[in-house]
């Protein structure tokens, strides 16, 4: 049998939510659902939503999940000025670290993306030890009306479009991604995908 020439990675943001509606254990719920389809995924950490949600970030790297970096605090990286985009770094790396068990590095990505095409930003990644890793599909699944069919459907039809290597932008908090995961998994992987992780890919949009 051929091996799989379809490959997606799925990307969450696991940050504390900017908005109120966030079903409780939502992130769980996402977990269980790669879980239950034997998908893996690639996790962004906030290292203060990894303080806060400890057990869960754990998980994420104990079902063998890759663990990336979404800063410290979740601000937008090119207002951080002097030595403030270094703390907010190496402080974020400590706690994803303490709590998730797994070293972060050398994957980042830049909370709302802004950051990804700055020369600052992203030399001060690499002096650290990270690169950038943007997306190829996104969902707006942050947004109130965006329902877990239309965030499923969306994520077939980007992945079809995009082919294969698609990075997918979604995030942990929002209850239509959690309505969204099972059957987008289910879909795309009965059109022959794979579900990697970053790190498998050989390109990956910066």
């Amino acid at each position: 049998m051929n091996e799989p020439t379809l490959r997606v990675a799925l990307t969450f943001d696991a940050e504390h939510p900017d908005r109120p509606w966030c079903p409780p254990r939502n992130a769980e719920r996402i977990l269980d659902a790669l879980a239950d389809r034997g998908a893996r995924a690639t996790f962004f950490i906030q290292g203060r939503w990894a303080e806060s949600q400890p057990v869960c970030a754990r998980r994420i790297a104990d079902e063998g999940h890759l663990v990336g970096h979404h800063s410290h605090y979740h601000a937008r990286m090119p207002l951080l000025l002097g030595g403030g985009l270094r703390a907010d770094i190496e402080a974020g790396r400590r706690a994803i670290l303490e709590h998730s068990g797994n070293d972060p590095a050398p994957w980042f990505r830049c909370p709302f993306g802004e950051g990804h095409d700055d020369a600052r930003v992203i030399d001060a990644l690499g002096e650290l030890g990270y690169r950038n890793v943007h997306w190829d599909v996104e969902l707006q699944d942050w947004e109130p009306w965006r329902t877990g069919e239309a965030i499923a459907a969306d994520c077939v039809a980007g992945v079809r479009a995009h082919g294969d290597g698609a990075v997918v932008l979604l995030h942990t908090w929002p209850g239509g991604t959690g309505d969204a995961i099972g059957p987008a998994v289910a879909e795309l992987g009965a059109m022959g995908a794979a579900f990697v992780t970053i790190d498998e890919l050989e390109e990956l949009p910066a």
